[in-house]
C-alpha cells in the first residue's frame, strides 16, 4: 500500500510503457502465474481462521515482494507487456509501481485489475512473490479499524500467530486519507483501507 508521500524520481527503472494485448500471463510470468495457486490457498486458509468471508470482500488490488532489484525489474518488465503502469513513486525511499492489468486475475472468485509491486526495502519478507491483498470498505476513515475488526469471527480475534497493525500514513496535503488495518499470519496478509488505491493516486495527482 502506499505511505507518506508521493513523488516523482528520475532513479526509476525505465519501464517500456508498449502494450501487447494478447500476451499471456502465465507465459511471461510463470512465477507469479504459479505462485497466485499457493497465494490463494494461503489467503483462503487465512480468512478461515479469521472466519472471515471473502465472498463479498472484492480486492481492490493484489501485491507483490521480492529480494532482490533483478526480480522487480524482471517482474516490471512482464506486467508492463500485460498491462499498464499507472504510476510510479518513491515511498520509503524505494521505488513502488502500480500497474493495471489488460486482463484481471482471478482470486477466490473475483477478478483484481490492479498489481502493487514494490522495489526491495529493508524489510526481508519469508517469501517472494504475492504477499497481500488490500480490500476498500469505503466509509469514514476514522472507523475503518472498528469497521473492519467487525467483519471478523470473536474466535478470529484470538487466534495464536494472528497479528492486527493500524497505520495511518502521513497523506499528501489535499489528497485522501489512507489508513490501514492490516491482518497478518506472518506470511500472508489481508490490508483494509477507506478508499480503493486508484482513487488515492488519483487524488494524488491531480494536486500536481
Amino acid at each position: 500500500m502506499l505511505a507518506a508521500s508521493r513523488k516523482n524520481s528520475r532513479s526509476f527503472p525505465r519501464i517500456n510503457k508498449l502494450m501487447t494485448d494478447n500476451t499471456d500471463f502465465s507465459r511471461l510470468l510463470p512465477d507469479l502465474a504459479q505462485d497466485l495457486n499457493r497465494f490463494t490457498l494461503d489467503l483462503a486458509h487465512l480468512a478461515g481462521r479469521l472466519g472471515l468471508s471473502l465472498q463479498t470482500l472484492a480486492p481492490d488490488h493484489i501485491s507483490l515482494r521480492c529480494h532482490q532489484n533483478s526480480t522487480a525489474e524482471r517482474w516490471a518488465a512482464g506486467l508492463a507487456q500485460v498491462g499498464e503502469m499507472f504510476s510510479q513513486a518513491e515511498i520509503n525511499g524505494r521505488p513502488v509501481c502500480l500497474f493495471r492489468l489488460n486482463q484481471p486475475l482471478s482470486l477466490l472468485g473475483h477478478q483484481v485489475s490492479v498489481v502493487e509491486l514494490p522495489w526491495p526495502g529493508a524489510k526481508h519478507y519469508p517469501h517472494e512473490g504475492w504477499e497481500h491483498i488490500e480490500v476498500v470498505l469505503e466509509g469514514d476513515p476514522q472507523t475503518l479499524g472498528q469497521r473492519a475488526m467487525a467483519l471478523i469471527a470473536d474466535h478470529g480475534l484470538t487466534q495464536p500467530g494472528i497479528s492486527f497493525k493500524t497505520s495511518q500514513p502521513a497523506a499528501v496535503e489535499g489528497a485522501l486519507p489512507n489508513p490501514t488495518l492490516a491482518v497478518t499470519d506472518g506470511k500472508t496478509t489481508l490490508k483494509f483501507h477507506p478508499y480503493s488505491l486508484e482513487a488515492v493516486v488519483a487524488s494524488e495527482q491531480s494536486l500536481f
